[in-house]
């Protein structure tokens, strides 16, 4: 078969072969009225791939020039794989006659052969190692799917597949041997590589190009059933309604995940994928019930705590007068009016909460691994372990434009130009969302009580809508929004970047692209909650010289209650505006575009329209699906993790969200798209050095935040020090006084002409006619020496308990690596003694004309 291929390029090499004789059209046949068939007309060739074009003889005739060109690409391209050894039949559309689909078959030499070059691992013998079950095993089997719809996969010993070794692999049935995944991959591989034009040197190759051309509409493999309804053939096994109907229909968000099965109808990669996205919904379960204990003691004790009482006592707070936070309109205002901000804030900045982020420091720790052993498992189940060494081919785009290997200067100044140019214009736009903020809260605090007080049905509220809290609140919407619209800009030119690198493999390639983007969405997504927990209110100066952004708008000060609760008003608009609009983009754009199309092609109902017009019909998953679903979690993850100290509810959210994210995207991928090649993958990729990096920086962001945005430390300061002898008149330690003794007075006498407002402030300066008025008192510096020895101390231990328990953990299970020991020591006593045999086989002749001549003295005439 390939000396032939070869001698035809030979023979037509340096003509413009994409029109030469040997181009010719596939077979074409009726439909079979066979709606749940999976194979030929003959019923015993099964389809391994489907390619979806229009009949050009059916177009304008202005047009046809264009038409005709890929008629001839497409005529080549099929004849290359008929040369290939692949079988095709093709079948014009029940539904529109300008449509035909061609149906690719891959013969068992065919599938030998590619097996072979793709170190496929097929099974050698059945497993006879004994499985440990768990403890907690009796639990899980009641949220396991049922197993008369799912039954256990048959576990064997596997090794890369061989022809001449073929007795020693379980062939019990060539039809049964490679199953649909393998094949549809197989196919794919060829179709990738197969010629669709031949000038001179120049090989133009590959389906995908193709597809962009327009030469095909599609290219699928097909699934095997309805997910709804059993296919009436015998021969098909329904695992795609068997999928639906115990893991993607949302009644199952109680069960396990039939990991075998999903890795087994959408191949690794897809598995891998579901089984970290389950992996780390269960661990977030833990966090979720210790971050609502931290929340629920945060609530119960508002009422208690000293200091917010002193907030909202009239003989306290309702005697300090606060100087204005704006210039000309603002108003003084007295320290009570915050007390419903000082009462929330307290639900939030306790003691609780800084537990709680120590807690997630050590949790982000266990997950990580124990995630990495839970893959390790996998990886030998599932026959990865050596995936990356013997299977990965390079790309086809890599094979089409790279001749040799070099470094391209230009190429690096132009990424590193293009990430400077991103860098900027997130930048650019936090700056725009900082003016806004300030220029809002001029607004608001000259008009929104005059208009709240002038509308009567908004009475109830106006104590709640603050000038500060409707700045925070529009402040985020619009930094959602503005989020939504850069992430359109960085995917493409995060993707344009990494086509120009050129990277070897897939992964190389996702690896890379994977990097670029997170730290683009990295910088998109946090930066406004890195700028409210350590920039917002730390440059503003004092009454009477005010710091100023562009010598115009005033520096933004915190809320009366503090950042934290802007902070977590932050976090909840930004996850929660993050997850509703991914879940429309996820379930409700992709049934819409289906039932669009369904309407438009309506048709009689007697009409039957078989499995591969029926694949058709539903949406492409994209080359880049599954990047955005891992992206999204990740996004999450920092979320939960870098920012909980301001917000202990997150984890909750995050797994409330998660048990959803996992059935739509089963519900998705199950119910309205295409079935996607089946690829190999070892592990999650780049993703675990982005989580690991993510929970490293996540111990410091919460120590700072506990440090430097929550009240805590000047809270403890104040406690310990500053409320008994010498600093204090108590005699025993307590809080009383704090909120009085965190205030600095100002006398308004100082303040300047351009700031007069129509006073005590928050900062810790000495009082006017002091020597050193304004400027920072002992407390202050007590404060930060507190801060300081925080962040290090609490840094310190959480790292170096990381750092034990990543030590005393083995990534991988030691029952897993005697496993893979046990596994390779018999695959090679197996194939050993099938080289025995082979050897033994073809001696035998030897042998038997030894035998003949051993009484003979006649020279011996051996076969070779």
């Amino acid at each position: 078969m390939f000396r032939m291929y070869s001698i035809m390029r030979e023979e037509h090499d340096g003509d413009d072969v994409s029109s030469s004789p040997i181009s010719h059209f596939s077979p074409q046949t009726e439909f079979n009225n066979q709606p749940d068939s999976l194979f030929f007309n003959d019923g015993q060739r099964r389809i391994d791939f489907v390619l979806v074009y229009e009949d050009e003889d059916k177009k304008e005739f202005e047009k046809r020039y264009t038409f005709q060109r890929r008629k001839r690409r497409r005529e080549f391209f099929e004849a290359d794989l008929m040369v290939r050894g692949l079988e095709l039949e093709a079948s014009r559309s029940v539904l529109d006659d300008k449509v035909v689909f061609v149906k690719v078959h891959m013969p068992w030499e065919v599938l030998c052969t590619y097996a072979e070059v793709l170190h496929i691992k097929l099974p050698i013998q059945p497993n006879d190692l004994s499985q440990s079950s768990s403890p907690f095993s009796w639990l899980t089997k009641l949220c396991e799917p049922s197993k008369d719809v799912i039954q256990p996969e048959v576990d064997y010993f596997t090794a890369p597949f061989e022809k001449d070794r073929i007795d020693s692999f379980c062939v019990k049935d060539r039809a049964q041997f490679f199953a649909p995944d393998m094949r549809s991959r197989m196919a794919y591989y060829v179709l990738s590589r197969a010629y669709y034009e031949v000038r001179g040197d120049v090989k133009k190759f590959g389906i995908n190009k193709l597809l962009d051309g327009g030469v095909y509409k599609a290219a699928f493999p097909l699934h095997d059933s309805r997910f709804n309804v059993k296919s009436t053939d015998v021969q098909c096994a329904n695992e795609r309604y068997r999928l639906y109907q115990e893991w993607a229909h949302p009644k199952n968000f109680y069960k396990t995940q039939p990991l075998d099965l999903i890795r087994k109808y959408y191949g690794e990669k897809i598995g891998i994928y579901f089984a970290w996205l389950g992996f780390y919904t269960y661990m977030l379960a833990g966090a979720a019930i210790v971050g609502l204990g931290c929340f629920i003691y945060g609530y119960q004790t508002q009422h208690t705590s000293t200091w917010s009482k002193e907030v909202c006592d009239p003989l306290i707070g309702g005697r300090i007068v606060m100087c204005p936070q704006c210039d000309k309109e603002c108003t003084y205002w007295m320290l009570n009016s915050t007390c419903d901000s000082s009462k929330k804030l307290c639900i939030f900045d306790n003691f609780g909460t800084l537990v709680f982020a120590v807690f997630m420091s050590i949790w982000v720790t266990l997950f990580l691994e124990f995630w990495k052993r839970y893959q390790a498992e996998l990886e030998y189940e599932w026959d990865t372990v050596q995936f990356l060494e013997q299977e990965e081919q390079p790309r086809p785009e890599y094979e089409a434009k790279c001749c040799h290997e070099r470094i391209n200067p230009i190429t690096k100044v132009v990424a590193h130009s293009l990430y400077l140019t991103q860098v900027a214009l997130i930048i650019a736009s936090i700056v725009g969302i900082i003016v806004y903020r300030l220029a809002a809260f001029f607004t608001f605090s000259s008009n929104l009580r005059k208009e709240l007080k002038e509308l009567k049905e908004l009475q109830p509220i106006k104590e709640y809508v603050t000038p500060q809290m409707a700045t925070s609140v529009t402040a985020s919407v619009i930094s959602f929004v503005v989020i939504m619209v850069l992430n359109i800009l960085y995917e493409r030119v995060a993707i344009w970047i990494t086509d120009f690198e050129l990277p070897r493999t897939r992964t190389e390639y996702e690896n890379s692209l994977t990097l670029k983007m997170f730290l683009f969405q990295f910088v998109n997504y946090y930066s406004s909650c890195f700028y409210i927990a350590f920039f917002k209110g730390k440059l503003v100066g004092f009454p009477g010289k005010p710091v100023y952004w562009l010598g115009t708008y005033r520096n933004e000060e915190c809320d009366p209650g503090g950042c934290l609760i802007e902070l977590t008003t932050q976090l909840t608009v930004i996850m929660g505006g993050k997850a509703i609009w991914n879940n429309i983009q996820e379930v409700l754009f992709p049934w819409v575009k289906n039932l669009i199309s369904r309407c438009c092609k309506r048709v009689r109902s007697e009409k039957v329209i078989p499995r591969w017009e029926q694949d058709f019909q539903l949406q492409a998953y994209g080359a880049l699906g599954l990047f955005y679903e891992y992206l999204e979690m990740v996004i999450q993850f920092g979320f939960v993790t870098l920012f909980v100290a301001s917000f202990p509810l997150a984890p909750l959210l995050a797994f409330l969200n998660n048990v959803v994210e996992i059935r739509v995207d089963a519900w998705k991928i199950t119910t309205q798209f295409r079935r996607m090649v089946p690829e190999k993958a070892q592990d999650i990729g780049a993703w675990q050095p982005i989580l690991q990096a993510v929970a490293i920086l996540a111990v410091a962001t919460n120590a700072m935040i506990t440090a430097f945005t929550s009240d805590m430390i000047p809270r403890l300061v104040y406690y310990w020090s500053f409320s008994v002898f010498p600093y204090g008149d108590h005699p025993n330690h307590t809080m009383e006084g704090y909120i009085n003794g965190s205030l600095s007075v100002f006398d308004i006498r100082n303040f300047s002409t351009e700031s007069e407002p129509l006073t005590k402030y928050r900062d810790f300066r000495y009082p006017p006619g002091h020597p050193w008025e304004y400027q920072h008192n002992i407390y202050y510096w007590h404060v930060i020496a507190a801060k300081l020895a925080f962040i290090i101390v609490l840094e310190h231990v959480v790292y170096l308990t990381k750092f034990i328990l990543c030590y005393m953990i083995p990534d991988v299970p030691l029952a897993v690596k005697e496993k893979i020991k046990r596994e390779k020591y018999l695959t090679q006593v197996i194939l050993h003694e099938a080289n025995l045999k082979l050897v033994s086989k073809h001696l035998k002749p030897i042998v038997n004309i030894l035998k003949e001549h051993e009484d003979k003295d006649s020279e011996i005439d051996l076969p070779f």
